[in-house]
């Protein structure tokens, strides 16, 4: 998995800001559009003036900030404060729904990744589906309340993964990313950036915002979803991730997403 500045690829410029103008003067309170997305697909950083929930129904996105990534793959969503400047990149073949809601109605002050419930994917499509010129606009209110409460109790997941912004250390975090190593140890990377460790361990968080053994749990699962999702064996992920055996990465995978790798999957 390749982390770079996001560069545009494969985006029609103009058709995405057109894109953005028709989003941002959207009169409805929520205003959902579909979309299908080839892998690979980068675009510019830009930001909307609404709040947004953006879900993965197939495949898996990564959308970054300055100093931070948020992996969404399937089943889940990014909850998108308005204002946020981001770009995202597809990691694979994707089909996404995204819902823009008026700050009034659904402000939030962080981004975050979030499980989608079965009620919220099928509350999404029915908007998507629905085109002007509306036959039945008290049923299409009423979905849209519905959506709306039902997206202030989406569950919280742990897919977010902060960047640093000291150079040197974001080069090591983006080298782990290309190949995590869940025994990485803190005197490695303090000795590849010449600190002692608790040099080392302080700097990282300050930079972060959380321990170097929390970032490198998060930079394992952050690597290994798109390769499940893709279909490789959870074997050879757990292996290719450093893990000594499969019970070592389920038991990691368990506690971060709440489920083992297996069940996770079927569930999605």
């Amino acid at each position: 998995m390749r982390f770079t500045e996001f560069p545009t690829i494969g985006v029609d410029l103009d058709e995405h800001r057109q894109s953005l103008n028709r989003i941002d003067a959207a009169q409805e309170p929520l205003y959902a559009i579909g979309r299908s997305y080839k892998a690979g697909m980068r675009s510019p950083m830009h930001s909307h003036r609404k709040t947004q929930l953006w879900h993965a129904r197939r495949g898996v996105v990564v959308v970054g900030t300055s100093d931070r990534r948020w992996m969404i793959p399937p089943g889940h969503g990014l909850i998108i404060p308005a204002g946020l400047e981001h770009a995202s990149e597809t990691m694979s073949p994707v089909e996404m729904l995204s819902i823009y809601v008026d700050t009034q109605l659904a402000f939030v002050e962080r981004p975050k990744v979030v499980n989608v419930t079965t009620l919220a994917a099928n509350l999404m499509d029915e908007l998507v589906r629905d085109a002007p010129p509306f036959p039945k606009p008290r049923r299409r209110e009423l979905i849209m309340d519905l959506l709306l409460d039902e997206m202030q109790q989406l569950p919280e997941v742990p897919l977010g993964l902060p960047f640093p912004n000291d150079p040197r250390l974001a080069a090591a975090c983006r080298a782990f990313l290309e190949a995590p190593r869940a025994v990485a140890s803190i005197d490695d990377w303090a000795a590849t950036l010449a600190m002692s460790r608790r040099s080392f361990t302080r700097f990282f968080r300050t930079q972060t915002g959380v321990s170097f053994v929390t970032w490198r749990q998060q930079a394992c699962l952050f690597a290994s979803l798109p390769r499940l999702a893709a279909g490789h064996s959870i074997t050879s992920v757990a292996l290719d991730a450093g893990y000594e055996n499969i019970a070592a990465f389920t038991t990691m995978f368990r506690r971060m997403m709440g489920s083992p790798p297996r069940q996770y999957l079927l569930s999605r």
